[in-house]
């Protein structure tokens, strides 16, 4: 058997006391019987996975395994509001549960709670309208100037409690990005145009619920202007996001319109101006104007990031349709942000806000606080209609609308314990929201049985270590198990000689270290592997094997010697006691034909074979008996053959070419029937039967049949017309033959008779001639 190295980790952690053990994993437990340790095993050893240590004799109550455990200090419920109920003040509404957690880490073990998050309706927004006043916005501008009280007179279909603010900006007051002539700078704008000052930002209006006066406010701003295309949004954004007492901020909603009609600066671009100092993100806002452009460099898109998420502001870009891929990218980067196309309308500049709106408030997104070292996060979502995600896409859900709720499962799991040991504090939150949960990580970092522990305990060598969960924990420049030597003294010859065996060369068998003249053994890659011994000269590993089983697997290796479970024997436990393995059919041991050793029939009749000594390959009968399942195992025909699966698969079957490469008995150490049987057409199959020294039924069959062959039809008919030709000559000869014979019989005979014929051979007196002649008496004879 084969054991990585990173196997075990309880063993790898080689762990001196009990604390370290239980770091190493949750599957560690440090057992503190102090009986516990065999001769030359190392304290390291009472560090094992659970069921190991029981297993080497360590009782459940000896050994040292905590778990961690969660309470919830805040669980209020979420709020079941509905709009047109009564007023409640934002810190009332509850949107996430629970609030407030603690929880009690062991290395390894996760702790899971569940967080839930409803939306409640009706609740409060802030929204802060901020917006690019270079020339190219002049259009745009008129179109805001009415927004105040269109928006609330919309946005009031939504909540109850909405507020509104205004902001501008242009670009930093330094070349290159303006003119800095004196005249420029008061009237940056070409001809007639008459253009106030550029300016960085301006925080125009705090956040309000008066759009009467959000509309004069912004009816009386003027368009500046700038040199390059580029704008310094970025900076804006980032006073927006930390001024909080200037622009008003509520712990509700936060909404940032963000409107332009070019692109951004961002952090680098500065030192065009000679500015190379990097934002501080901080805020620098002197009678609402921002005050220090000219000194700190653009923010990042990772700086403002950050600063917007820890604001719980979402942004909506509302852009012209020129410069929509490249605040879509921007968007990409920034958690809980839209985009949305700028026209000269302002009923478009309405919808393209509540559709961003309801956008950004369908999804929520959970994002965590800087974690601890060691420690990590694993979210599972469980959204609307049954939907669970897990990784990055388990912290949010999406689709959300007011009045549902969704589930979020959150694992905590720490690896070791924080250097200090001390509580650490986390916060979750979804994104956009301020509400957030507070967990408070308590962290195990030592056993109960520390609590007991006996510091300058007699026990470890008059008072040099502390006597704790059953072992020595050495003071320092001390060492062995029991404390006994000091750390200067560990390698001397003297001591180096009790560690020899019969005054031997090799310390300590060579499978371990002399530690203060005692043997402490080497660890095993394998857990279960171990040495032992006083000089670490046994092991449990190095026994006898059979089967590619240590003692065979009936047994148990103490010092390379195999201890055998009851009813085995044998140097590697593999000869059983028990004799029903032997036990043929007609109970008889060996059917009556042998031994039983080991639990294994030897068959003392060589006619038998099998298990049980009842197989007999070579009597009458066996070639019949298997015929059928040959024939469709072997040709797929037979009586068989729908059932051939099922009825005989209880031998391997195993085809050759022809005769003479079936065995022979000479050949096989084991006896062989040969046998040849006929099929329904008349064909002969060969094949042999026999069992094998493996008790294994072989079937040695020749893949082709041998049948007839068939008549040749043309010769046949051939043959049949000749034959009639030829019978009918043959009748035809014999026929004239007989005729000429009975021919010839007959003219003898005539001839015969006319031999002996008794009348004359003259006239027949009684004849009569048939002629009468009649003489003309005229005829003169001419």
């Amino acid at each position: 058997m084969f054991f990585l190295v990173c196997g075990n980790e309880c063993i790898n952690a080689n762990a001196k006391y009990c604390g370290e053990c239980i770091q190493a994993g949750a599957k560690c437990g440090w057992c503190k019987d102090p009986d516990f340790l065999k001769q030359g095993e190392t304290v390291s050893t009472r560090c094992d996975e659970l069921q190991s240590l029981i297993k080497r004799g360590c009782s459940d109550a000896m050994i040292e395994n905590p778990h961690g455990e969660q309470k919830t200090l805040k669980n209020k419920t979420v709020t079941n509001r509905r709009k047109g109920a009564e007023k409640l003040r934002p810190e009332d509404i509850t949107q996430i549960q629970p609030q407030k957690l603690s929880l009690t880490l062991r290395s390894g073990e996760p702790q899971t709670f569940n967080l839930k998050f409803k939306r409640a309706e009706d609740y409060p927004i802030d929204l802060y309208y901020l917006m690019d006043l270079s020339y190219s916005m002049k259009d745009d501008l008129e179109n805001v100037k009415n927004l105040g009280t269109s928006l609330m007179l919309e946005m009031s279909k939504i909540t109850s409690d909405f507020r509104i603010g205004f902001g501008s900006f242009v670009e930093k007051t330094v070349m290159p990005y303006i003119s800095t002539t004196p005249a420029k700078l008061l009237n940056p704008c070409t001809g007639d145009q008459n253009c106030t000052s550029p300016f960085s930002y301006k925080n125009v209006l705090k956040l309000t619920s008066n759009g009467k006066n959000f509309n004069t406010l912004v009816g009386q701003q003027q368009i500046s202007g700038n040199l390059d295309s580029p704008e310094g949004g970025f900076d804006a954004i980032m006073q927006v996001a930390v001024c909080g007492d200037h622009i008003g901020w509520r712990n509700v909603t936060r909404l940032l319109v963000f409107s332009t009609d070019a692109g951004f600066h961002f952090a680098g671009d500065g030192k065009l101006g000679g500015i190379v100092l990097p934002n501080d993100g901080k805020c620098h806002l002197e009678n609402n104007v921002y005050t220090m452009s000219h000194y700190y460099d653009y923010p990042s898109i990772a700086h403002l990031v950050q600063k917007l998420s820890d604001n719980n502001i979402q942004t909506i870009f509302a852009v012209t349709e020129e410069f929509q891929p490249v605040y879509q990218e921007l968007k990409n980067l920034i958690p809980k942000s839209a985009v949305g196309t700028l026209s000269a309308n302002s009923s478009n500049v309405i919808n393209l806000i509540i559709d961003a709106y309801n956008s950004l408030s369908s999804e929520v997104i959970l994002e965590n606080s800087k974690l601890p070292e060691g420690v990590t996060l694993a979210y599972t979502s469980r959204c609307k209609n049954g939907v669970v995600s897990e990784g990055e896409s388990g912290r949010k859900c999406s689709n959300i609308s007011i009045g549902d709720e969704v589930m979020f499962s959150i694992s905590v799991t720490s690896k070791g314990c924080p250097k200090q040991g001390k509580p650490e504090i986390i916060k979750i939150k979804p994104l956009g929201f301020t509400e957030e949960v507070e967990i408070t990580l308590n962290f195990i970092c030592e056993c109960e049985c520390n609590k007991d522990g006996i510091k300058n305990s007699q026990l470890c060598h008059f008072g040099n270590g502390t006597y704790e969960c059953g072992a020595c924990k050495c003071n320092e420049g001390r060492v062995g198990r029991q404390c006994e030597c000091s750390s200067n003294d560990v390698a001397t010859e003297d001591m180096d000689r009790t560690c020899r065996k019969d005054n031997g060369t090799d310390i300590c068998s060579n499978n371990g270290d002399c530690v203060c003249g005692t043997c402490e053994c080497k660890k095993r890659d394998n857990p279960e592997e171990r040495y032992s011994g006083q000089y670490c000269e046994c092991d449990n590993f190095n026994c006898d094997r059979s089967g590619n089983k240590l003692c065979g697997g009936h047994g148990r290796c103490e010092c390379r010697v195999c201890i055998c479970d009851p009813m085995w024997t044998g140097s590697a436990c593999d000869c059983s006691l028990d004799n029903s393995t032997c036990m043929a059919s007609n109970k008889q041991i060996c059917n009556g034909r042998g031994t039983c050793e080991c639990g294994t029939c030897k068959c003392t009749d060589p006619k038998f074979q099998g298990p049980t000594c009842e197989t007999c390959p070579t009597c009458p009968g066996v070639c019949t008996e298997h015929k059928e399942c040959v024939q469709c195992r072997a040709f797929g025909t037979g009586e068989k053959k729908d059932t051939c699966e099922r009825d005989c698969s209880y031998f391997n079957l195993i085809k050759v070419k022809d005769r003479d490469k079936l065995p022979q008995p000479n050949d096989a150490s084991y006896p062989v029937m040969h046998c040849k049987e006929r099929d329904a057409n008349d064909c002969w199959f060969y094949y042999t039967y026999a069992v094998n020294n493996n008790t294994e039924k072989e079937v040695h069959v020749v893949d082709t049949l041998d049948c007839p062959a068939g008549p040749d039809i043309i010769p046949i008919v051939a043959g049949v017309v000749a034959g009639i030709v030829l019978i009918g000559l043959a009748l035809l000869l014999i026929w004239k033959l007989l005729m000429i014979i009975h021919d010839r019989r007959e003219f003898a005979k005539f001839e015969k008779e006319k031999m002996n014929a008794k009348w004359d051979t003259g006239e027949n007196p009684i004849y009569k001639s048939a002629v009468t002649t009649v003489v003309n008496p005229k005829y003169e004879g001419k």
